[in-house]
């Protein structure tokens, strides 16, 4: 074939390192701004993000040319730079490594989209490692609790 031809959604999730509460509303709209940009500027785009105060969620249309893992550390080095060199937190900002990728079709973005814009009021009911294992269990992901979260091992 003379093109590719490719239709990939991806939501991605990642948290701050130890889960601190580093992202708080008055960074968390130019943040969003900021990571959406390195995602936009790599050729994917970006159709959903929220950055609760711990963690992200971005729905990613997935430009094959890139590979989802060079893409998140680019998006998380970026921002961690940027976050860091503005000043934007009173301590050193950084992700946790690794993150949660989590496919759907074109006919489950409007929930997912909703899901995702609606991050503030869903984690008044649930916390983030709940979250984080009902995504890993509804998609059949195989894991060991003890590697998926830095502060659960301090």
């Amino acid at each position: 074939m003379a093109y590719t031809y490719a239709q990939i959604y991806i939501q991605c999730v990642f948290a701050v390192k130890f889960r601190d509460n580093l992202i708080d509303e008055s960074i968390r709209i130019e943040t969003q701004k900021y990571i959406s940009g390195i995602i936009s500027n790599q050729g994917h785009s970006v159709i959903a993000i929220y950055c609760m105060p711990d963690h992200c969620h971005i729905l990613i249309g997935l430009n094959p040319k890139q590979s989802l893992s060079n893409l998140m550390r680019d998006v998380k080095a970026s921002s961690s730079r940027w976050i860091n060199e503005k000043g934007l937190t009173n301590t050193t900002f950084r992700w946790q490594e690794g993150f949660g990728a989590f496919t759907y079709n074109k006919a489950q973005l409007p929930g997912v989209i909703a899901y995702i814009k609606n991050q503030k009021e869903h984690h008044q009911h649930a916390t983030f490692k709940d979250e984080y294992l009902g995504f890993l269990e509804h998609h059949a992901i195989d894991y060991k609790e003890e590697y998926l979260f830095d502060w659960l091992s301090n």
